[in-house]
């Protein structure tokens, strides 16, 4: 066997504490676990909290303080910021992510009261939902003593597992499109006896059994992802879920998750090793983490090649996923794989090949997106168009697309390259050559004489070479790009005409937010482009939002990992 990982992106991570609230649960000074996670040289750590609950759901400890409201909105509308600030104080050191875990407390005000809590977590990087508590109002995972309670008002301990799968089935059905993982699904293991029919649901034909292959079923038509917790690992009752469960999981291609389930410092890391031999021992060979509610591929080998390759998969699936709309992103894309990443074509049902063309290609409707990291080859061809040498501050590619506007040219691909010393240079191929260039050259050289270093059109001369090693986006919809990603682009699918493009640069200018990168590339009367820019997100999703009619996709793409 090749060498495990001795980390893991962790979904269900460290949950973050509850600080002035009443009942303490979890790690209030979050920068102590996260200079532990930077002593450990981990490239990522994971906070978690769970929703407020209402007061009829309590776990004896709390009802033991005469103190309606615990984990109240106080802690849990402050968390978002606190992960912005770690963020900020962190930054360049290491990856922050952060998640909710939803708790169930029924299909009436319970789901009512998620929903609003779902909105006070915004822009978290997934969800988790999970059933803690029956509609009694007693827990799964409390104390022996609220179980046994619990197993005499049901009656028998098929009853108290009966009801269990019920609420996560209903759960399921009523949090789908808010959750992205489904938590510990053997919870209630922790202090009842598993039925025997339970642990052989595989095969047995009792309609517990029934409904707990059920259960699965409907994690699988729902593309959610399956919790592998090692909490119960550390409490003595092994980990959620056992391994006939991960096994049958694995037969439906659910995606499993990884996570510690930690609540205090002295855990952190622990099983990390473990975890990732628990899921190999039923047959997974990786697992998924969450970036903007967008999953991660992940391998459990400690095989830097692969982990390349993951990357690239994985910026290839984020760049796809946000041209879609939040509904959509959860559909399982089709794969295309080629050259050194062909490897995966055993690993994806129903992938197909691209031969030596060495590049990942993901599919989903219409749309596509190609990503590879080997370098581009320069084209030696002979071209003509528009070269500039240019101050690279913000505005300036807008002034210059402006005039080429007005004299009704159309430019047809664009290469723009930062020189890192306070200039930029730009290749721009028009749509037709006629004396209007001229006249726009002549423009440029009069207003922003002291912007433009040079300008001037060539003829029968070959394009700069500005590839460097990196990932780079090689197509979006089989149209050619092949732009280096960055940390924050903006993709757009738009209406290839002159002055269509300089809307989305005059947007950007006004706003002082630079082109670091461009590409242009077109299908007929359809154009696309891809910028790397940098500026504010916020700023930049509201200016997209106000492009117009010409503009079919305008989309910002940030990545948060790698």
């Amino acid at each position: 066997m090749k060498k495990l990982n001795d980390f893991i992106w962790e979904t269900h991570g460290i949950h973050a504490g509850t600080e002035n609230d009443h009942v303490k649960h979890g790690i209030d000074k979050l920068e102590d676990i996260v200079e532990k996670a930077i002593e450990q040289n981990h490239p990522s750590i994971t906070f978690i909290i769970h929703s407020p609950r209402l007061t009829n759901f309590r776990y004896l400890a709390e009802r033991d303080t005469n103190i309606k409201f615990i984990r109240g909105d106080r802690s849990y509308i402050n968390y978002p910021k606190r992960i912005a600030n770690l963020r900020e104080k962190y930054e360049g050191r290491i990856n922050i992510k952060y998640g909710v875990e939803l708790e169930w407390m029924g299909a009436d005000l319970g789901l009512l009261w998620s929903r609003s809590k779902i909105f006070q977590a915004e822009d978290a990087d997934f969800v988790i939902g999970s059933v803690h508590f029956a509609p009694e109002g007693l827990p799964y995972d409390g104390s022996k003593e609220e179980a046994l309670e619990l197993l005499k008002m049901r009656g028998s301990l098929e009853a108290y597992w009966n009801g269990y799968i019920n609420e996560m089935i209903e759960m399921i059905e009523s949090f789908g499109d808010m959750i992205q993982v489904v938590g510990h699904i053997d919870l209630p293991k922790l202090n009842v006896e598993v039925p025997e029919v339970l642990k052989n649901f595989e095969t047995s034909s009792h309609p517990l059994a029934n409904k707990f292959r059920t259960l699965l079923e409907i994690i699988a038509d729902r593309d959610l992802a399956l919790d592998v917790n090692m909490a119960g690992d550390f409490k003595g009752v092994g980990v959620y879920p056992s391994q006939n469960i991960l096994k049958r999981a694995l037969e439906l291609q659910i995606p499993v998750s990884l996570g510690t389930d930690t609540h205090h410092v002295r855990y952190y890391g622990v099983n990390f090793r473990e975890s990732l031999e628990y899921i190999y021992q039923a047959g997974y060979e990786q697992y998924v983490s969450f970036s903007k509610l967008i999953p991660e591929k992940r391998t459990i080998f400690d095989d830097h090649d692969l982990k390349v390759k993951y990357t690239i998969l994985n910026k290839g699936i984020e760049l796809l996923n946000q041209r879609f709309h939040h509904g959509s992103r959860r559909i399982i894309p089709d794969f295309s794989f080629g050259g050194s990443f062909s490897e995966f074509i055993d690993i994806y049902k129903n992938a197909t090949g691209m031969g030596d063309y060495n590049a990942v290609r993901i599919r989903k409707g219409n749309k596509s997106i190609t990503v590879s990291n080997e370098t581009p080859v320069a084209s030696k061809n002979n071209v003509q168009g528009l070269f500039s040498k240019h101050l690279d501050r913000p505005g300036v590619l807008s002034s210059l697309f402006n005039s080429l506007a007005s004299e009704g040219v159309n430019v047809e691909t664009a290469r723009l390259h930062s020189n890192n010393d306070g200039t930029a240079v730009a290749w721009l191929t028009l749509e037709q050559e006629n004396g209007n260039v001229d006249n726009a050259i002549d423009f440029v050289n009069g207003t922003d004489q002291n912007t433009f270093l040079e300008l001037s059109y060539k003829e029968k001369t070959q394009l700069p070479n500005f590839y460097g090693e990196g990932v780079y986006l090689y197509e979006m919809d089989g149209v050619e790009l092949k732009i280096a990603l960055s940390s924050k682009m903006i993709l757009t699918k738009h209406e290839n005409s002159p002055g269509v493009l300089l809307i989305l640069l005059s947007a950007l200018a006004s706003k002082n937010i630079n082109i670091i990168d461009l590409r242009l590339g077109k299908r007929n009367k359809i154009g696309y482009s891809a910028l790397a820019i940098d500026g504010d997100s916020n700023v930049i999703r509201n200016l997209l939002t106000k492009l117009g009619e010409q503009y079919y996709e305008a989309n910002l793409v940030e990545f948060h990992s790698m």
